[in-house]
C-alpha cells in the first residue's frame, strides 16, 4: 500500500455536509437533519453538533443507518464512554452499548426492560456522572414508548426564592441502589447484584446545583430514581425538600416529549436534564442501544 493510501486509511478523508439544526417548539430540544454520521464528521461539522447539544440539550439525529461500532465511535468523539454496571445487558462485542429492551429470548431478558421508569440523570450515582448518552432505535413498538426530557437550567431558573435559599452550597446523595429493590419486585427478571457490583456503586455526594462545566449556566442535579438526602439534613426535612425539587423539576412546561422514529438517534445532555421512559405495552418489541459519554465531577 502506498504512503498516501495508507494515510487515507488511518484518517478518512471527511467532507463538509450540508444538514441543518431546527429547534423544536418546547423548552428544550432540536433535530439535526441531512446529517450521515455513518461516516466520520470533519472537525467544523463535529463543532457544529457540539454546540447545537450544548445550545439545546438534546439534539435528534434522524434515519441514521449505523453500525454498533459506528455508533460507539461517533460517541467517543465526545470523552471516554462508561459502562453500565449490569454488564450482562452489554451488545456482545461492544461492552460500551447497553441494550435497552423488553425483549425475552429463550426465557430471557436481552436487555434492561425497565430503564427510565423514573425520572434521572444517567449515572449521577458515578464520582463522575455522565457527560451525555446516545440512543439509537433498533425496533420500536407501535404504540408508547415515548422518552420526555426536562430542562434542569429552567428548573433551577425558576425555583422559588425559598427553595433557592433552602438549597443554597447544600449537596445531596445519589445511589444506584435507591429504588433498585422497589423495581426487582415489580420485574423479578432484573438480575440480584454481586458483591463486586455493589461495590462500583457507592453512594456519592454531588451538589444540588451543578455549574455546567462548558457553558457555566446553573441546573439542579436531583432526581427521584437516584437522590436519597440532603446531606445534614434530618431525613423528615430532607425527604420534604426534595419532593418539592422533584415536583418543580418535571413539570410539564420544562419537558419535551419525544416520539421515537424508525433509527432516531437521541444525543441528550445530562449535565442539563433529567429524563423519563413513558414506557410501552409489555407484549410490543422495544429495543435500543446506548451509549453513556464520562463527565467531570459536578461543581
Amino acid at each position: 500500500m502506498s504512503a498516501v493510501l495508507q494515510q487515507q486509511a488511518t484518517h478518512p478523508i471527511t467532507r463538509n455536509q450540508d444538514f441543518d439544526v431546527r429547534a423544536f417548539d418546547a423548552p428544550l430540544g432540536a433535530e439535526i437533519v441531512g446529517i450521515d454520521l455513518s461516516v466520520p464528521l470533519s472537525d467544523s461539522d463535529f463543532a457544529r453538533v457540539h454546540r447545537a447539544h450544548l445550545d439545546y440539550h438534546v439534539v435528534v439525529f434522524r434515519d441514521q443507518r449505523i453500525t454498533p461500532q459506528q455508533h460507539v465511535q461517533f460517541s467517543a468523539r465526545f470523552g471516554p464512554l462508561q459502562r453500565h454496571v449490569l454488564k450482562q445487558f452489554a451488545l456482545a462485542g461492544h461492552p460500551e452499548i447497553l441494550i435497552v429492551s423488553n425483549v425475552v429470548e429463550d426465557g430471557k431478558p436481552i436487555g434492561l426492560g425497565d430503564a427510565g421508569k423514573y425520572w434521572h440523570s444517567d449515572l449521577s450515582y458515578k464520582e463522575l456522572p455522565s457527560l451525555g448518552s446516545l440512543l439509537h432505535a433498533q425496533e420500536l413498538p407501535s404504540e408508547g414508548g415515548d422518552t420526555l426530557f426536562a430542562n434542569q437550567h429552567l428548573a433551577y431558573d425558576e425555583l422559588p426564592a425559598h427553595l433557592r435559599t433552602a438549597i443554597e452550597g447544600r449537596s445531596a446523595e445519589h445511589s444506584y441502589l435507591a429504588k433498585y429493590a422497589e423495581l426487582q419486585k415489580n420485574a423479578p427478571w432484573r438480575p440480584k447484584l454481586t458483591e463486586a457490583q455493589i461495590a462500583e456503586v457507592q453512594a456519592v455526594v454531588h451538589p444540588i446545583v451543578r455549574t455546567h462545566p462548558e457553558t457555566g449556566k446553573k441546573a439542579l442535579f436531583v432526581s427521584e430514581h437516584f437522590t436519597t438526602r440532603v446531606v445534614g439534613l434530618p431525613e423528615d426535612e430532607s425527604q420534604a425538600l426534595l419532593n418539592e425539587l422533584f415536583a418543580l423539576s418535571s413539570r410539564d412546561e420544562l419537558v419535551y416529549r419525544h416520539q421515537w422514529a424508525d433509527h432516531d438517534l437521541v444525543f441528550w445532555d445530562n449535565r442539563s436534564v433529567t429524563h423519563l421512559a413513558a414506557g410501552c405495552p409489555d407484549h410490543l418489541r422495544r429495543k435500543l442501544f446506548r451509549t453513556t459519554i464520562e463527565g467531570d465531577r459536578p461543581f
